[in-house]
């Protein structure tokens, strides 16, 4: 079975799961995609780790395994979503010790977490792709048979990726200091989605 290759496009919140957040892995070489739900600690996890800029003032569990990894010259060379059943996504670590290497199975959240940490590709099996994979209709009046990312979400809201109007306007409100000062309290107070869309605002404006 040929792997196919993965990026991560986005996070959104599901208003109908309460708590539930769909991860949406993107084909590399193609235009289909792939929604995982996770649980709400795995999304900020992710979240954090793709957000470059947002240092937590403690480690988080898997900040906490990267180290111990790193400390024992453990790598996590790839992650691989293997199977699919009943609607839950499996997953492996291919990690390598002393040129040895070793497969582990994970929950596909933490493997993917752990994945950003340590800049591991994310693949999956063409026929996991095949059976689970959605396409993003370019126009939303053809007949063309197709999955339409936003209505296999409708339930869902942005998270991270966009922001609301009304976030928006609340951060346009304050100085450039000031958005610097609620940063800093924000990723204190360990809110990480805050602390995401006001760097946002602060990059908008030092551009």
């Amino acid at each position: 079975m040929s792997l196919v290759k993965l990026t991560i496009k986005g996070i959104s919140y599901s208003q109908t799961q309460n708590g539930a957040y769909a991860l949406i892995l993107n084909e590399v070489d193609g235009d289909r995609k792939l929604p995982i739900v996770i649980g709400a600690f795995e999304a900020q996890s992710i979240a954090i780790a793709l957000e470059k800029e947002i240092k937590p003032p403690r480690p988080l569990t898997h900040d906490l395994f990267k180290t111990f990894a790193d400390r024992f010259d453990i790598v996590i060379k790839q992650v691989i979503i293997h199977k699919l059943v009943d609607g839950v996504f499996y997953s492996s670590m291919i990690c390598e010790r002393d040129k040895i290497e070793e497969i582990i199975d994970a929950r596909t959240s933490d493997a993917i977490a752990l994945a950003l940490r340590f800049n591991a590709p994310i693949f999956t099996y063409k026929n996991i792709l095949d059976k689970a994979g959605i396409f993003l209709k370019i126009n939303p009046d053809s007949e063309n048979p197709e999955h339409d990312l936003d209505s296999v979400l409708s339930s869902t809201e942005p998270f991270l990726e966009e922001e609301s109007n009304d976030s928006k306007n609340l951060f346009a409100k304050h100085s450039l200091s000031e958005l610097h000062e609620m940063l800093e309290t924000a990723v204190n107070d360990e809110d990480y989605e805050k602390a995401a869309k006001i760097r946002d605002e602060i990059s908008k404006r030092e551009l």
